[in-house]
């Protein structure tokens, strides 16, 4: 929803400041998360989310979709890059405005960069570990990796190692089978990411 403008954007128009844009997104990738988890930290315990379940759920969500806003845009710009002008200039003799050749032509050209960069960020936040074990206040808002490593931690000591082996493939099986279903975008969205038209 906010990537897509953002990057067709950055990718089709010149205006001021649109490098500077670029190169600050590239900068933040390159920020680990555990340099920022500090202050991130301070700021939802003094707001007071950490005792609501709800506030912490919500507070969660932000801090995920924040951290995958860089990525994403950057990868559709790359995506948008690789798709000929031709569309937008027959789109303008048409008498189109720039944001309804957007939603209209460009974005559903865009499909396979959209669902490639949705996969992997569906899988850095299934598997994201560190931000959910120190953000999350309650048992009952910690993600699945944080329950999986509690359900380890107490199997061992307890001898379930079926019961442990169980739990494994139970949080691996979402990403397997999601990969093998969409394992053609993935990779055909990659390669038109990194093509220039």
């Amino acid at each position: 929803v906010f990537c897509a403008p953002a990057s067709y954007a950055l990718a089709r128009f010149e205006f001021r400041g649109n490098r500077l844009i670029q190169a600050v997104l590239v900068a933040s990738m390159s920020v680990p998360a555990i340099m920022v988890i500090l202050p991130l930290f301070q700021i939802i315990a003094r707001a007071g989310i950490m005792n609501s379940i709800t506030a912490n759920k919500i507070a969660l969500i932000f801090l995920y979709i924040g951290t995958k806003v860089a990525y994403t845009t950057i990868f559709l710009s790359n995506f948008f890059s690789g798709i000929s002008y031709g569309y937008e200039e027959a789109a303008a003799i048409d008498g189109c405005s720039a944001v309804r050749t957007f939603w209209q032509i460009m974005l559903p050209m865009a499909k396979s960069g959209i669902a490639t960069v949705s996969i992997f960020n569906f899988l850095g936040t299934w598997n994201e570990y560190f931000m959910s074990l120190i953000m999350a206040g309650s048992e009952k808002v910690k993600p699945i990796a944080v329950g999986l490593y509690s359900m380890i931690n107490s199997m061992k000591y307890t001898g379930n190692w079926p019961g442990m082996f169980a739990a494994v493939v139970i949080v691996t099986l979402p990403c397997l089978i999601l990969y093998f279903c969409l394992s053609e975008k993935i990779i055909g969205g990659i390669s038109a990411g990194g093509m220039k038209g």
